[in-house]
C-alpha cells in the first residue's frame, strides 16, 4: 500500500514540474455555444462534464455574461470558444489569469486558420454587392446585432472539418491533464470520427439533388456547412427577428426573391411567425428554418453528428417541398 501512494505521489509532482495537473474527476469543460459542447461532450463522455455558457434563445452576437457565467468561467477546468470575434462578451473574462492558460481557441488552432473563409459583410471579401440586402431602414434593428464586421466568418462549430480538428484539441488537452483516462479518451475521439463519417454519408446523399438550388437566408452563419456540402445560397438577408419590416423595405426583400429565383426564404427559431410569412407572402417561395445553434438538440456522444443532420433535414425539407 506504501509503495502504490508513493507511487501516486511521484506521478503527480513529476506532472507538476513539466507545467501540469491533472485535472479533478468531476472536472467542468464550459463551451461558449451548444453546438461546441456538442464536440466537447463526446470527447469527454464518461470522463467528465460539459456546461454551456450561451441559454437556449440567446444571440451569440450581442449577449452579456450574467454574474453566473463569470462565476462559471473563472471555476471552469477548460473553457472552449470560437474567440474575440465571436463571442465578444468573453473576451473580457478569458484574458484572466486562469481562463487564459485553461482554454481552447478555435480559431486558433494549428490548422484552422487555413480553413476560415471570408466574411460576405466584410469589404475585402468582394461579395458585399453580391445577392446580398443589407439594412437600411429605421425600424430594421442595426446590422451589428447580427453580423460580424470582421475579414472572416466566424461560425466556425458549422464546419465538420473544423469540428474534427477541435475534437483533436479537446482530446489532447485532457489526455494532457488525464493521463490515467487515455483508453476511453481515445475511444471517444475515433467515435466521433465515425460519426462525422456516417452523417458525412448521410448528408452528401441527402442534399446532393439541391446542388443548384438558389434559396436565401436570414443570416450568414451557415457558409462553412453549404461549402462542405455543396449548397449554393443565392444571398442572405439581416433583419430584426421581432419586428415585421416596413413597407418599403418588404418591397426590396420580395423583389430581390421574385428576380433571383429563391425557392426558399430560410429563417431561424428567433423569428417571429409574421416576418416570415410578410418575407415569403406574394413571392411563391417555400418558408424553412434552420437552427445554428441546435437548440433542440440534448448533449451526449451523438449530439454533433445529430446537429449536422438536423441542418441537412432542414434545408431538404424546405428545398424539396415537403
Amino acid at each position: 500500500m506504501l509503495h502504490v501512494s508513493l507511487h501516486k505521489i511521484f506521478i503527480v509532482v513529476g506532472m507538476t514540474m513539466i507545467g501540469f495537473v491533472p485535472l479533478p474527476t468531476q472536472a467542468t469543460i464550459v463551451a461558449s455555444v451548444k453546438p461546441i459542447g456538442f464536440i466537447a461532450a463526446t470527447i469527454a463522455d464518461g470522463i467528465t462534464s460539459v456546461a454551456i455558457l450561451l441559454p437556449d434563445g440567446a444571440s451569440v452576437h450581442n449577449y452579456a455574461l450574467r454574474p453566473s457565467d463569470v462565476k462559471n468561467l473563472k471555476e471552469a477546468e477548460l473553457v472552449v470558444w470560437v474567440g474575440p470575434d465571436m463571442e465578444a462578451f468573453m473576451h473580457k473574462s478569458m484574458s484572466h489569469a486562469h481562463t487564459l492558460h485553461n482554454n481552447i481557441q478555435i480559431d486558433q488552432i494549428p490548422g484552422v486558420q487555413s480553413l476560415l473563409l471570408k466574411s460576405v459583410s466584410h469589404p475585402k471579401s468582394g461579395n458585399i454587392h453580391r445577392n446580398t440586402i443589407e439594412q437600411n431602414s429605421s425600424d430594421i434593428i442595426n446590422k451589428t446585432d447580427y453580423t460580424h464586421h470582421g475579414e472572416y466568418n466566424m461560425h466556425l462549430w458549422m464546419s465538420p472539418e473544423i469540428a474534427k480538428k477541435t475534437a483533436i484539441a479537446i482530446h489532447a488537452r485532457l489526455l494532457q491533464r488525464m493521463p490515467i483516462n487515455q483508453d476511453k479518451l481515445d475511444a471517444n475521439l475515433h467515435y466521433f470520427q465515425s460519426t462525422i463519417l456516417a452523417a458525412n454519408n448521410k448528408i452528401y446523399k441527402q442534399l446532393a439533388p439541391f446542388k443548384d438550388t438558389g434559396y436565401f437566408v436570414f443570416h450568414d452563419a451557415y457558409a462553412y456547412f453549404e461549402k462542405y456540402y455543396g449548397l449554393s445560397p443565392i444571398g442572405y438577408f439581416t433583419i430584426n427577428p421581432e419586428i415585421r419590416p416596413g413597407a418599403k423595405r418588404l418591397h426590396h426583400i420580395k423583389m430581390q426573391i421574385v428576380a433571383h429565383k429563391g425557392i426558399c426564404v430560410f429563417s431561424e427559431p428567433q423569428f417571429k411567425p409574421m416576418v416570415v410569412q410578410a418575407i415569403s407572402q406574394s413571392t411563391y417561395a417555400r418558408s424553412g428554418i434552420l437552427d445554428p445553434l441546435g437548440e433542440g438538440i440534448a448533449l451526449n456522444k451523438d449530439s454533433y453528428a445529430q446537429f449536422l443532420v438536423q441542418l441537412s433535414n432542414q434545408y431538404t425539407s424546405c428545398l424539396k417541398g415537403d
